[in-house]
């Protein structure tokens, strides 16, 4: 998937959403406001670098085995 598509950025603004209410919602912290949206922001960012190894890797010629 390429993280220049229309796809990917549905897909992470769904990341976003379910990330920032699982810990707005699940958090008694007076800060939970900066706290859900670090980490909504820190697992888009996270999608984001994996989208790009694997898009990266994706038309290359040699084939890795982890066996």
């Amino acid at each position: 998937m390429d993280i220049k598509s229309r796809k990917y950025a549905v897909i992470a603004f769904i990341t976003f959403v379910v990330l920032f209410l699982m810990n707005y919602l699940g958090n008694n912290q007076p800060d939970k406001l900066e706290r859900a949206l670090m980490t909504a922001v820190a697992g888009v960012i996270g999608l984001t670098i994996g989208m790009w190894f694997i898009n990266r890797n994706k038309d290359d010629d040699t084939k890795h085995e982890f066996d």
